[in-house]
């Protein structure tokens, strides 16, 4: 599947985006994120406050976006690219690693900045319902090559659909469990209550161990 080079709409979308995106970041590491109002970021992108909100329904997200920028996508392509004899389970498994645990600078500031605020933390962890539309486009298409199907790689297909809801929602356990607050051993205890989190364990060891019991229905639809 080849995807047509985008626009120039798009590319200033992707340019607006971006901008506020950078200004959100960086006016969040000089003043802490609770002293940035929308209306800042907006001006530090030279937008206005109404466009803002075309983009970003909060600051949170505009914050967050520096780590979750394109994630879903890259996730979603990486799986695309994998030759079709990978199985698909470890595709997927390898993929959400990959983007959740390499990280660069910008991300690296972003990270640190959620780990100490709940609001932030609350917005990166529903992010990852980002994760499932373009991922079950891309599961859809993979299953009706595989199986000589014609899905014609239909986002609707339900068997991809409930498999990539599937992934977010591990995910997001992965990332729930990685930012337990600190001192925080109930498991009944969200991963919001308090300020600061030591995040616990590698985060790659925990996506594994919370995809992996989605193997067996990846195998099953492999199998058609």
């Amino acid at each position: 599947m080849t995807t047509p080079p985008p626009g120039l709409r798009e590319r200033k979308k992707r340019a607006t985006r971006e901008a506020l995106r950078e200004a959100a970041l960086r006016l969040a590491v000089e003043r802490g994120p609770d002293r940035v109002r929308v209306e800042d970021i907006a001006e530090a992108a030279g937008v206005s406050p109404r466009t803002y909100n075309n983009y970003f329904a909060s600051r949170e997200q505009a914050i967050v976006s520096a780590v979750t920028a394109d994630r879903d996508a890259r996730i979603a392509a990486a799986v695309a690219a994998r030759p079709a004899d990978v199985r698909l389970a470890d595709a997927v498994t390898d993929a959400v690693v990959e983007r959740f645990t390499h990280a660069g600078e910008h991300e690296q500031r972003a990270l640190l900045l959620i780990t100490t605020n709940a609001a932030l933390r609350d917005a990166f962890l529903d992010a990852t319902a980002g994760i499932e539309p373009p991922l079950a486009a891309v599961l859809a298409e993979r299953l009706a090559v595989r199986l000589g199907e014609r899905l014609g790689g239909d986002a609707e297909a339900p068997t991809a659909r409930v498999l990539a809801a599937s992934v977010a929602a591990a995910v997001r356990i992965a990332l729930e469990g990685w930012l337990r607050p600190a001192g925080d051993t109930e498991a009944g205890e969200g991963p919001t209550a308090g300020g600061l989190v030591v995040p616990a364990g590698s985060p790659a060891d925990r996506l594994r161990a919370a995809l992996a019991p989605l193997a067996p229905a990846f195998d099953a639809a492999e199998r058609g």
